[in-house]
């Protein structure tokens, strides 16, 4: 038996705690889920499972995904694979009123957040303020952000032994995936079980990009050896996600800056001028994804099935995506692709929209028309932007809500937007009635309505659609309009962000590299930009405030190039140098 089998061995025959060390594609995933089949085939009860823990929906589709080649449809039964604010929130649902909080919780979602905050964040003005506020809505309203999941949870399991000796109970063993992000509250709850079951801790050391996010850092593997006493194995740098090409190898001289001088087998570059003119990009990705295409079908005969184009900001992913949908100055045709982004507008769009598909009696017109100009003021201060205009618009639905008529231009367009679509029957298809309703806020050619149309263009880029439509069919089938629209979508969110929406990346996607973490693809493309500081042109690759040897940028962008299965293009201008990529032949 050789020395890796040997490890695997040694872990699968492991009694205790273990800790599980490798590079991207080395294979923990599937040694993890091989130990948790081989416990669940030893005699688990009726009711326990084998608990696998993650941090991405991303990360537990793929760990679905590989459990059907492990393991039997029975077997699949008793496997457990949540990211950790599902399992949190299972807590917190049943237990969270022995915290003196409200018997019946509900999702405060991410954007409705923004909207209440202000689109706020930890360095603006206000922001303890907001913390005092987002704990009041916990204890009086019973309405919990994700923020508060963890440390509610952990307080939670930290009061109640026979709370924590219950999970421990259902869960015989717990696979703590990414375990070197492991955040603080996180953390607390894998310590406190672990005197009652058995934990795997599943870790890349060169891998950890959320260092950034409080109680995260590289004290955490210090910390799993400490208090956990865990069999240790390093997997190295084997590599099974990537196995017939040198992605990894590249990743790892990057990450070292150790360029070897010569090219990497599954990796390349695509020049391009960064300036003057500005670059075409829906021209400039379209070749880009000729040539992965083209380098992908030479390296494998595999069908090509995910592609990810990534970019190191949000900013930036907008903009490829605009190409790629052809908007603006661009020329060609839309490619179709999914965009991964912040989507707090979009969805609160979303809920006015479904807002304009409820029944309305027009003797409540003025009424609706207020209520409207709230939820666009929602919308547009989640963004954290344009303050004024959303006191402008609050004061005029408090003006109207107070029995004054405004002949302004938006309440105007409202009446006439809400009175068509009360005349006009909807048809029952929420596809066809979706684009009705987007159809009349364009013709309205108001600014804030047709600035709402587009938002329900991007949430249509999300493919929020398939959800959406089938909760918006059960209210049609049930009642013959969409009575409860709102509550329907918020409902289909809810599940797409906490409880089952993990489906595996598929087709074309634009992100972040943050956002990347725990996906794979077929192909990947980094788009390396320049960067305007001043009179300054500096490599987007180099994150700001990161100076040489750029440790945070070379994981970045390590994990970046290494989520591609058989091939990584870089879209890499011919200016300035980038100093992670000095030395490097490609």
């Amino acid at each position: 038996m050789n020395e890796p089998c040997k490890l695997r061995e040694s872990v699968m025959a492991c009694e205790g705690h273990a800790l599980v060390i490798g590079g991207p594609g080395s294979g923990k995933t599937t040694l993890a889920l091989r130990k948790a089949v081989k416990r669940i085939r030893d005699g688990m009860l009726p009711g326990q499972s084998a608990l696998f823990l993650s941090f991405s929906r991303a990360a537990v589709a793929r760990i679905l995904d590989a459990a059907k080649l492990e393991s039997t449809k029975a077997e699949q039964e008793q496997l457990s694979v949540q990211t950790f604010h599902s399992f949190f929130w299972d807590i917190l649902k049943a237990h969270a009123y022995l915290l003196g909080g409200q018997r019946r919780l509900s999702i405060l979602l991410p954007h409705d957040e923004k909207a209440l905050s202000g689109g706020l964040g930890d360095e603006d003005d206000g922001w303890y303020e907001w913390l005092a506020e987002r704990e009041r809505l916990f204890r009086e309203e019973g309405r919990i952000a994700f923020d508060l999941f963890a440390p509610n949870a952990t307080a939670l399991l930290a009061r109640s032994s026979h709370l924590l000796a219950s999970i421990a109970h259902r869960h015989p063993v717990i696979i703590v995936d990414e375990a070197q992000d492991t955040g603080q509250y996180a953390w607390q709850c894998i310590q406190m079980l672990a005197p009652h079951t058995q934990v795997l801790c599943l870790a890349d050391l060169e891998q950890q990009i959320f260092d950034y996010l409080p109680g995260v850092g590289p004290e955490r593997v210090i910390a799993i050896r400490e208090a956990l006493k865990p069999h240790e194995i390093d997997l190295g740098t084997q590599n099974h996600r990537s196995p017939d090409s040198e992605i990894l190898a590249f990743g790892n001289d990057i990450l070292t800056a150790k360029p070897r001088g010569a090219p990497y087998k599954g990796v390349s570059a695509l020049a391009y001028r960064p300036e003057k003119p500005p670059p075409n990009w829906n021209h400039l990705l379209r070749r880009a994804l000729g040539e992965l295409l083209k380098s992908i079908r030479a390296q494998s005969d595999k069908k090509v099935e995910t592609i990810a184009i990534l970019v190191t900001n949000n900013r930036s992913a907008l903009k490829m995506s605009n190409a790629l949908n052809a908007l603006g100055a661009n020329v060609g045709k839309p490619v179709r692709h999914k965009l991964l982004f912040d989507e707090a507008e979009a969805l609160l769009s979303a809920r006015f929209a479904a807002f304009l598909l409820e029944p309305k009696d027009l003797a409540q017109l003025e009424s609706d028309v207020a209520t409207s100009m709230e939820m666009i003021a929602a919308a547009r201060r989640a963004t954290g932007q344009g303050r004024k205009e959303v006191a402008k618009l609050l004061e005029q639905a408090n003006k109207i809500k107070g029995g004054k008529a405004l002949n302004i231009n938006i309440a105007n367009a409202l009446r006439g937007l809400i009175s068509r679509l009360t005349v006009n029957d909807f048809s029952g298809d929420p596809a066809e009635d979706w684009l009705t309703v987007k159809h009349e806020l364009r013709a309205t050619n108001q600014d804030e309505l047709t600035r709402v149309a587009a938002q329900l263009d991007f949430l249509a880029a999300f493919r929020r659609g398939h959800r959406i439509s089938a909760a918006l069919s059960d209210e049609w089938l049930r009642d013959g309009a969409y009575t409860n629209a709102r509550t329907a979508l918020d409902l289909a969110l809810a599940q797409e962000q906490i409880l089952d929406g993990v489906e595996p990346p598929m087709g074309l996607q634009v992100m972040n590299f943050h956002k990347a973490k725990g996906k794979q693809f077929d192909g990947v493309i980094l788009v390396r930009e320049a960067r305007r500081t001043g009179p300054a042109v500096e490599s987007s690759f180099v994150w700001r405030g990161d100076t040489a040897p750029y440790p945070k940028s070379r994981r970045v962008l390590r994990v970046g190039i290494t989520r591609a299965k058989v091939h990584t293009l870089i879209l890499d201008p011919l200016w300035p140098q980038c100093p992670l990529l000095k030395g490097h032949k490609l």
